[in-house]
This record gives structure tokens, C-alpha cells and sequence, in this order.
């Protein structure tokens, strides 16, 4: 997993999307971007540290978007700066109810936006650290601090071994592990883990995660690996 702060710039004037993510690039976040409300809520938003939400949109405006994200524990706790060429009180006064961490009216300066995004990943990370880091995939979500794992919202029991092994796998979807990996980063090098010892870990974890079970896919003759594009 990137350590580094990663953030979503959604607005359809594309020109501003494009200068916000060259300068915000140049402080050291990873930025993509979305030129509409639907293209945003088509991506994993929860790989986002910051969402930068224009309000006047199409047909979902920014502030209809962040009803959406607010309405889903998966999305709820996400920091939003509204953007907005509606500099009047009343939006104002909307965007803070609709939990926004800071509202800036356009035209702004970059050296404004900045010092925002800042200020509120500061914020928003300080209150990370006490209430927890997240690892998700779709429903899947992993509170790391408080080693505490949900499946669709609701709660999943799983040992610590079984923890570990969906951890590694989500932090590094896509990638190949061996039984010897697998043993040398969840058991320690363990000398008296057998290859059967893994395997049924495996079995077990999969069986818990239900449907999330097949995502821990198997290649023949190296390992296992977390596999995102299954076809469902």
C-alpha cells in the first residue's frame, strides 16, 4: 500500500482539474481525478484520503454526492473540500451540514488550496491514528489499529492468523506470495508450519469471507495472490 496521502479532484471543468493535479502532485499526493459526480462514484473511494468536490455539477451535484458518500459506512468518514463558484452563505452553511471539512469559493489561488488540503489532512489523519487505518475492497474493510474486520457492514470473527493473512493479501493485490513468503511475513519462520498448515488457513479464511472468498485466488505452482478483476 501507497503511505502516501492519495486524492480524488472531481469537477467538470477539466482545465482546473488538470492544474490542481500538477500542483498537488508537486506537494507529494497521488491525485486522480473525475470530471463528473457519476464517474467518482463508479471508482473505489475508499482509497482515498480527501475528496476535492466541485458543488455545481450535472446531474449529481457535488452536494447530492457527498449525501451519497455520508449515507455509506464505507465512504462516511471520508474528508471533502467543497469547491465552488456559489460564494453566498446559505451554500456555505449546506456544505458544513453536509459534514465538509472545508468549503473554498473559486476563484481561488493554488497557494489557498494547498494550504486547505493541508490543514485537513492534518486534521483528519490525526484522527485516523486514534479511530483506526482502513484497508477496503468493495465491502471488505479492514480496521487496522483495531485489528477488527467487517464484511457488507457487518462484523467477522477471524483469527489472528487469519488476519494476518487477509492483510498481507490486501496490501498487496496483485502480488504473488509462495508458502515460504507466507510463512516467513504471517508465521515468522516458524519451523514447525507445514505447507498444509497455510493451506488450511487459506480454506478457512476464504470460507469466512463468503462471497470475498474467491478473491484469494491460487497460481498453480507459486502461491496465492488477491485477485481484484474476477469476473462476477
Amino acid at each position: 500500500m501507497n503511505t502516501r496521502f492519495r486524492l480524488l479532484v472531481v469537477d467538470d471543468e477539466e482545465d482546473l482539474c488538470d492544474i490542481l493535479r500538477f500542483n498537488l502532485e508537486n506537494e507529494g499526493y497521488d491525485v486522480d481525478v473525475a470530471n463528473s459526480a457519476e464517474e467518482a462514484l463508479k471508482l473505489d473511494l475508499t482509497q482515498y484520503n480527501l475528496l476535492l468536490l466541485d458543488v455545481m455539477m450535472g446531474e449529481i451535484s457535488g452536494f447530492r454526492m457527498a449525501r451519497i458518500l455520508k449515507e455509506s459506512k464505507n465512504t462516511q468518514n471520508i474528508p471533502i473540500i467543497f469547491l465552488t463558484a456559489r460564494d453566498t452563505e446559505n451554500d456555505a452553511v449546506t456544505g458544513f451540514t453536509l459534514g465538509a471539512d472545508d468549503y473554498i469559493s473559486k476563484p481561488f489561488s493554488l497557494r489557498e488550496v494547498i494550504m486547505r488540503v493541508k490543514a485537513v489532512l492534518r486534521r483528519t489523519a490525526t484522527k485516523e491514528e486514534t479511530t483506526g487505518r482502513y484497508i477496503s475492497f468493495k465491502g471488505l474493510r479492514i480496521n487496522m489499529n483495531l485489528k477488527e474486520v467487517e464484511v457488507d457492514g457487518a462484523p467477522l470473527q477471524l483469527t489472528k492468523t487469519e488476519f494476518e493473512l487477509l492483510r498481507l493479501f490486501l496490501e498487496n493485490e496483485g502480488r504473488v506470495f509462495s508458502r515460504a513468503e507466507i510463512l516467513r511475513k504471517v508465521w515468522h519462520d516458524d519451523a514447525e508450519v507445514l505447507d498444509r498448515t497455510i493451506d488450511v488457513n487459506i480454506t478457512r479464511l476464504r470460507k469466512k469471507l463468503g462471497a470475498y472468498g474467491k478473491y484469494i485466488a491460487t497460481r498453480q505452482g507459486y502461491g496465492y495472490y488477491f485477485e481484484t478483476n474476477q469476473k462476477e
